[in-house]
């Protein structure tokens, strides 16, 4: 059996495959309830003996459930773990930690897209973890003058996010992997999560390079997280206070926030969030965010670690597909769309003459898209670059139309969010990512997988992944030609380029 030492005691994991050993749930840090709710993470209890780790720990509450993943039980506290996968024999590799996304408020490592051993047979000892999602991990809450000392920090899911790089500082060497060199990577809220370590005092050093899919943005304002605590509170029935919040259970302020999250969704008036409904993320704090990070990066403040960024072409057609995105079909409401996010008046006649045949509906979908994941991605690695970091930038285009039919369960999907997760991870043949992906895998969609995980691992290992990166004198103003990787197949739609009509757009803190 495969035994590994770590500081808090020793544990066995097992073989999913004869040359991988994985060693699942293990804490990295101690159960965030009780007298630690709501405070920074402490480190894990120790136990004698060995710790039996072959499946998951429990997940972060929260209410949604994914396709395929472990859901949330009340009363389960011991969510702070990680996992690890490790190749036989290993010593000395490259490190990948990965940071799961699901909007601040869902998802975890256990989900079947996050299976580590097709890396780990590509080289690299791979990490997975859990840290706090919703009002428990970014969640606001206000002093009150009784039980601040020590204070209840914002952005506690980012401080779970430190600590485990903490921990794979400390132990992972045990595990076949070199802590001094180490990636960190993540996608949507994962990747923004990415974005944010980048540029926070508390994690430098602890990672050498950077990989962001989608990276969602720009983060909060202090303002907006003051007035989330409030509509939150109310739902519950609780005083916006400390007291008060720590007086509701957390099955409680999931509620809750589910509520205040489907008044936006039905709510035109709404603003902003009623087109994109998440109540948490990252606040820029001044004190462990003094930021957006977008604008971080752009000092420098994080020019030591290397930055790998990819994107999908048709990010938002995912959440119009599972139901999350508010409909918007008509010109009206498109106009009130782009009025809500103060976008200039270019944009949305700019994509109308991009996509002439596109109804009112695509086109909303085009520009959110770009506005919360293509723009700000694509920002992140040139502003990295400017500012005199190694920034590649790749893009994901693969798609599928369904009109051939050649087997059960597929059907038309665009290059959306998340599509290129099964592909960077090597596990198309989950029949649980088959949505993701518009049925089982093709040859060619098998090869893509291949070149993908190929890159990664060359990434994480050298700081290479195999095309050059963005030069400072590359992103230009008008842009000039960008150094980019099209991850695709032969389907793909013809290529939108709606840059130039970004270029006047902001990305400061979001406020009320």
């Amino acid at each position: 059996m495969d035994v590994f030492g770590t500081t808090a005691g020793s544990v066995r994991g097992f073989r999913p495959a004869p040359d991988v050993a994985a060693v699942l749930g293990i804490p990295y840090a101690a159960p965030p309830f009780g007298v630690n709710r709501f405070r920074e993470p402490r480190p894990p209890r120790p136990w004698s003996g060995v710790r039996d780790c072959a499946g998951f720990g429990p997940i972060a509450p929260q209410s949604a459930r994914l396709p395929g993943a472990p859901h949330w039980s009340p009363g389960e506290e011991d969510i702070l773990t990680l996992n690890v996968w490790t190749p036989q024999g290993a010593g000395g590799l490259a490190v990948l930690v990965w940071i799961h996304g699901g909007a601040y408020t869902f998802g975890s490592s256990a989900q079947p897209d996050f299976d580590g051993a097709a890396l780990a047979r590509a080289g690299l000892v791979v990490v997975t973890l859990n840290y706090r999602l919703g009002f428990e991990g970014f969640g606001h809450l206000p002093a009150d003058g009784t039980l601040m000392d020590p204070p209840f920090p914002d952005n506690r899911g980012l401080l779970d996010q430190v600590a485990a790089l903490r921990w794979v500082a400390d132990n992972i060497a045990g595990f076949g992997g070199d802590p001094d060199n180490v990636t960190v990577a993540g996608q949507s809220s994962g990747a923004a999560s990415v974005a944010s370590l980048m540029g926070t005092d508390r994690a430098r050093g602890l990672f050498r390079r950077a990989i962001a899919h989608s990276a969602v943005g720009p983060c909060y304002s202090a303002e907006l997280a003051a007035e989330t605590t409030g509509r939150v509170a109310a739902a519950a029935g609780v005083p916006a206070t400390a007291a008060g919040l720590l007086s509701a259970s957390p099955h409680a302020l999931v509620t809750a926030s589910d509520q205040v999250t489907d008044q936006y969704r039905k709510d035109p008036a709404a603003g902003f969030r009623h087109y994109n409904p998440v109540l948490y993320g990252p606040v820029a704090d001044g004190d462990l965010l003094p930021a957006d990070p977008l604008a971080t990066v752009a000092t420098g403040a994080a020019r030591e670690v290397d930055l790998l960024v990819c994107h999908t072409t048709r990010e938002y057609w995912l959440m119009d597909a599972v139901g999350s995105s508010a409909k918007v079909t008509t010109d009206a409401q498109l106009t009130a769309f782009s009025q809500d996010f103060g976008l200039p008046d270019t944009v949305v006649p700019g994509y109308r003459a991009l996509m002439p045949d596109a109804p009112p509906h695509d086109l909303h979908l085009a520009i959110l898209g770009d506005l919360l994941f293509g723009e700000y991605s694509t920002r992140l690695a040139e502003q990295h670059a400017k500012a005199g970091g190694r920034a590649f930038l790749s893009r994901f285009v693969r798609q599928r139309t369904g009109a051939e039919g050649e087997g059960e369960g597929e059907g038309e999907v665009r290059a959306w969010h998340c599509a290129d997760l099964p592909f960077a991870f090597g596990n198309l043949a989950d029949e649980n990512l088959h949505f993701l992906v518009g049925g089982p895998p093709t040859p060619a969609d098998h090869e893509l997988s291949h070149r993908m995980v190929a890159a990664w691992a060359a990434y994480a290992t050298t700081g290479d992944p195999g095309w050059e990166p963005l030069t400072p004198a590359a992103p230009t103003d008008p842009p000039g030609p960008t150094p980019v990787r099209v991850w695709g197949t032969a389907e793909t739609l013809p290529p939108i380029d709606a840059r130039p009509l970004w270029r006047t757009v902001g990305f400061p803190p979001l406020r009320p």
